[in-house]
């Protein structure tokens, strides 16, 4: 959700990380806008999935004291016999009025509404660290192409400082979107979850077939790539994935490394916050045996590999 006033682009940002080195080269600052086209089984943050302002309720944290239930204009919360509080998250707009009441800090709002200037002002504060690293600027998500006007502007005005930019994406988006927001990115981190476009839309909800398309796309645009695969176990960690992967990415001309990104749960008690279930929170994280094993695979392709 992009608006524009009178003279500025607005997007929802839910995030920003500074300090980061594992999003492009140097020392980065990480933009995390919301909105995603696609529900993956591991998404580790899917507070990022829908692109309006959300509240976290932690429950542990609540006391039931109820003032939050007179502040809702929506009518959103309700208490129960047993003191516990709920939220009816079809009826939260996401205002955050009751998280500007709960004084025990039960309640958090994600998702600020930002102009490219405010987000310009926390970019500029880690300049000397771009300048010391040859680091920059990733906008990350949820999928930035979601919030494509504002994602392009804010590439755009790093460009016209020399603020190296790069964005992370799952490739799923029209493509003349695509074309106007990377013209800006000097690097693009590209998801790559499947092979198999049947099992990509089980593992995702969506097919693959349009993010394999752009991919081929990108690279003829001659922008740098780097594609990314989050290995889950006993969904696309077989061999014949990675090798069927491997061989796609070694067409992408300007592709010039893997990054295997190993699942982890971190993100799972943040489903909870948002009345959700979690539903692979029996899996367990890949070992670095198996991790190790899946880069020689991409290495035997002549592609250089990273795993973390």
């Amino acid at each position: 959700m992009t608006t524009k006033g009178v003279n500025e682009v607005r997007g929802v940002v839910f995030g920003i990380e500074r300090y980061a080195v594992h999003d492009g080269p140097g020392i980065r600052t990480l933009i995390f806008l919301k909105g995603c086209p696609l529900r993956c089984l591991w998404c580790d943050n899917p507070e990022s999935q829908k692109i309006k302002s959300e509240i976290f309720l932690i429950t542990d944290r609540c006391i039931g004291c109820g003032e939050c239930l007179a502040e809702c204009p929506q009518g959103a919360g309700t208490l129960s016999k047993a003191g516990q509080i709920t939220i009816n998250r079809k009826l939260c707009a996401g205002c955050g009025k009751c998280v500007e009441t709960c004084y025990a800090g039960a309640r958090v709002l994600v998702g600020k509404c930002m102009t490219v200037e405010d987000v310009l002002g926390e970019i500029m504060k880690d300049l000397k660290f771009y300048r010391a690293s040859g680091g920059g600027v990733t906008l990350s998500g949820g999928e930035p192409l979601m919030q494509a006007e504002f994602a392009r502007e804010v590439l755009r005005r790093c460009n016209e400082r020399n603020i190296h930019t790069a964005i992370e994406t799952s490739g799923y988006a029209n493509w003349d979107m695509i074309e106007a927001v990377f013209r800006y990115a000097d690097l693009v981190l590209l998801d790559i979850k499947h092979m198999d476009s049947l099992v990509h839309r089980r593992l995702t909800g969506v097919p693959n077939e349009p993010i394999l398309e752009n991919a081929i796309r990108v690279s003829e645009l001659k922008v740098p790539m780097v594609v990314r695969i989050p290995i889950i176990p006993g969904f696309n960690d077989s061999e014949a994935n990675i090798r069927e992967t491997a061989n796609f990415v070694k067409k992408l001309r300007t592709v010039n490394k893997i990054e295997l990104l190993a699942y982890h749960s971190y993100g799972s008690p943040k489903y909870k916050r948002l009345g959700r279930r979690y539903r692979l929170r029996n899996l367990r994280s890949p070992t670095g045996e198996s991790m190790s094993r899946l880069k020689e695979i991409v290495v035997s392709y002549g592609i250089r590999c990273e795993f973390f």
